[in-house]
């Protein structure tokens, strides 16, 4: 070993330890083992910083926005709900979340698929009376595993994919990783199926600032737009898009008339609807059935798609000058240039209309004003604002164009028209200057920690390639290997990422073990692809803790999870991914 070989390897030894003692986060701890580097000398000072330069940073980040548009555009929910007969049954329950959630994560990051599954997945386990430890944890194992299909479903692919371009100097297309991780996909989510047995029960989530405050009765009126579907369509159709969270409490007509309506109603256009349910039911009713809030008519369309124009929840305590007051006596949008959309009050039943109502003590009321006087307005009302809970009311929807921009990113990076960076870094682009996604909202949906500790170890990694040091351990591993069945040393590699997945980061371990597999494989005389997709596979099946991917710490305290919990579910999972990639790998990746 020379002295190169040993100050790269006591570089990554301290970064190890540092990641086991978690005094820093992961993003920190990677600069850390940056400037060791430097300061070591096995990282040029010139070439510090290259790892930021590298194309796999705007293509995560890129995934990421995209991934946040397809959330926010509703057509999951949308999809959903025509399946919701198939919730009843936890097991149906199980397989429909999980089957979806690991479809989704094939074509979006697989956090940003979890991200939108994870409410869908709470609020269907409480419809059905059962715990969310039940589903979460199979729902962030299936996101991983559907990540793997795809080059841009999980970070492993795409690094792997970096690595292979810099070592073999091609990279890995977009399907490349279908074959095996479509099996091993099939595989997993019929044992997740059934396998959910396996997580202790009794576990209840923490409870959340949305859970404390909720308010069951929030009262909103929308207008019925001439060109809305539901024109002619009845009351109880209208309440259908609710799942049993809306009521239609009454219609105004002819501007002032109040009827309280049956279900066989029929709705006509300009009908006012006065709406009671909660705040996200109501974004989702109010997009579907074109409706227009009444306190947002006079908003400009341009600025609510911007990000000029926000939403939020308050509570009126009781020395605000709201008490006692309406909105039509206050005159708060001229005065105070904010909208109230909807009233919450525990308890109590709301006769007068909206902009007539008398505001009261402990009235829980979504408010709509200018991003960057909202809060201070709020302070001058002397309400109390909750935790945001990313309310969109009043900003209208669009379905097709984040699915359309989708469809064009994958479909251009397939067909290797442009690099898959740049295809996913235009389909970004595209939505904000279509305005699906304000900066704010792009800006909001990147994991910045995670592209500090690429760039940053990136630089890393290639030192210890660059001195010999993946040589070296490489060596050794193939004095062992020279032993075992291909097969064998295969399987080694991929359990030696899952374990080490754990202790640095599915990324961190990609960088590691990638150049170490490729080494490997030429020793033994065998082909690196195999090698290559093992270590992707092994890094992006961390089953067994909450740290080793940030799905699974995701969904630690809405599961109420305990570290020891993922044990008992990811423990056979991770047998079954070894025991059914190795063989998909040699099959679609012949390793002579």
């Amino acid at each position: 070993m020379t002295l190169q070989q040993g100050l790269s390897f006591a570089v990554i030894g301290v970064m190890l330890v540092l990641f086991l003692c978690d005094r820093w986060r992961y993003d920190v701890v990677a600069l850390i083992a940056l400037l060791m580097a430097v300061a070591v000398g096995v990282v040029p000072m010139d070439k510090a910083f290259s790892g930021f330069s590298n194309p796999l940073l705007p293509l995560i980040a890129s995934v990421l926005v995209v991934s946040a548009a397809i959330g926010k555009s509703g057509i999951i929910e949308m999809a959903l709900r025509r399946v919701a007969p198939l919730l009843r049954s936890q097991d149906r329950m199980v397989f429909v979340l999980t089957a979806s959630v690991t479809l989704l994560s094939a074509m979006v990051k697989n956090v940003g698929a979890l991200a939108i599954f994870l409410p869908v997945a709470i609020q269907a386990s409480e419809r059905n009376e059962r715990s969310p430890s039940e589903v979460l944890m199979p729902l962030a194992f299936g996101s991983l595993v559907g990540g793997m299909m795809t080059l841009i479903g999980t970070s492993p692919n795409i690094i792997i994919s970096g690595l292979r371009q810099q070592l073999m100097g091609k990279p890995y297309e977009m399907f490349d990783f279908f074959p095996v991780g479509f099996g091993v996909a099939l595989v997993a989510v019929a044992f997740l199926t059934f396998g959910w047995r396996l997580i202790p029960r009794g576990r209840k989530g923490q409870s959340s600032p949305e859970t404390v405050f909720r308010i069951e009765d929030y009262i909103s009126e929308a207008r019925l737009k001439p060109d809305s579907p539901y024109v002619d369509r009845t009351v109880a159709e209208l309440e259908g898009l609710g799942d049993g969270e809306l009521r239609v409490t009454a219609i105004i007509r002819e501007n002032f008339r109040r009827y309280v309506p049956a279900g066989n109603w029929r709705l006509f256009a300009e009908d006012v609807l006065v709406l009671e349910c909660d705040p996200h039911v109501l974004e989702r009713v109010v997009n579907e059935a074109q409706l227009d809030l009444v306190g947002s008519q006079d908003v400009d369309e341009d600025a609510l798609r911007s990000a000029e124009i926000v939403s939020m929840e308050a509570i009126v305590t009781a020395g605000s000058p709201l008490v006692g007051a309406s909105m039509a006596e206050l005159r708060l949008r001229e005065r105070y240039g904010v909208n109230v959309l909807a009233i919450g009050r525990r308890g109590r039943q709301m006769r007068a209309r909206l902009r007539r109502a008398k505001f009261q003590v402990g009235d829980v009321i979504v408010v709509q004003g200018h991003a960057t006087t909202l809060t201070d307005t709020l302070s001058e009302l002397n309400c109390l604002p909750l935790a945001e809970r990313r309310l969109n009311l009043g900003r209208p929807r669009r379905l097709a164009i984040p699915l359309a921009v989708l469809a064009a990113a994958v479909i251009l990076a397939a067909t290797e028209v442009v690099p898959v960076a740049i295809a996913f870094t235009a389909a970004a682009v595209v939505l904000v200057v279509t305005r699906i996604l304000t900066l704010r909202e792009v800006y909001d949906s990147i994991e910045w920690p995670i592209l500090i500790l690429l760039g940053s170890l990136i630089p890393v990694g290639e030192a210890v390639h660059a001195t010999g040091g993946t040589e070296l351990i490489a060596g050794w591993l193939s004095h062992l290997g020279a032993h075992m069945p291909a097969l064998g040393v295969l399987a080694a590699v991929m359990v030696a990422s899952m374990l080490l997945t754990p202790l640095l980061h599915h990324a961190a371990a990609v960088i590691v073990m990638g150049p170490i597999a490729f080494s490997l494989a030429g020793r033994l005389g065998l082909q690196p692809d195999p090698f290559l997709i093992a270590v992707a596979v092994g890094a992006s099946c961390d089953f067994l803790t909450p740290i080793g991917h940030q799905c699974n710490t995701l969904v630690m305290g809405p599961g109420g999870y305990r570290f020891t919990d993922y044990w008992h579910l990811g423990l056979p999972l991770s047998a079954l991914v070894v025991i059914s990639g190795v063989p998909l790998i040699a099959l679609f990746w012949p390793l002579h």
